[in-house]
């Protein structure tokens, strides 16, 4: 976006001329959003696995993984807006396209005020499952639950953003401006 409008197929250059825009296919979408997909799924059976009341365990893995969907839906609500990419097949998520059918557009030159100030609304996903894991073990050790909490850790904390940094972003034409990526260059 240059000047406060959206162009869908092409960018315009600050030398005036067009040049076009990576565009995602769903399946490439798919690949960017399955570590985190994995992780809700997985932190939902860690945190499962953590509660020892049956009722409390289907209760706590339920609250966990809607928060991963409502974590999803609010960075489409409240930071796509403000991304170059909302409503084009640039955004190497999907979410931009989401976006457009849930909430206008707004001015792009926010986009990193927005990220900075939403961003911490999903953080605790990463945190949760490892301290329910913790505090699970602690009350008992078993080697197969430290491997699934290994594993989400794994994933959380090492696939997911590098995978993010390393394919979806790396192909993001917003990379300067976001303060994910800058916070890793």
């Amino acid at each position: 976006m240059k000047n406060g409008t959206r162009t869908t197929q092409q960018e315009i250059t600050d030398c005036g001329q067009y040049r076009p825009v990576r565009e995602f296919s769903h399946l490439e979408e798919f690949i960017d959003n399955l570590p985190y997909i994995l992780m809700a799924l997985i932190g939902s059976v860690v945190v499962f696995l953590s509660f020892s009341g049956p009722q409390w365990r289907m209760i706590a893995a339920l609250l966990y993984f809607a928060y991963g969907l409502v974590g999803a839906f609010w960075v489409i609500v409240f930071i796509c807006p403000y991304c170059h990419f909302y409503g084009t097949r640039s955004c190497p998520c999907g979410y931009g396209q989401i976006a457009a059918r849930l909430v206008s557009s707004k001015d792009g030159n926010q986009f990193t005020k927005k990220f900075r100030k939403n961003i911490p609304v999903i953080v605790p996903l990463w945190i949760i499952p490892v301290l329910a894991g913790v505090l699970c073990l602690v009350r008992g050790f078993s080697w197969g639950f430290l491997s699934l909490l290994l594993i989400f850790i794994l994933d959380s904390f090492v696939i997911l953003p590098i995978l993010s940094r390393q394919y979806g972003c790396a192909h993001c034409d917003q990379q300067d401006e976001c303060p994910w990526m800058r916070s890793k260059t």
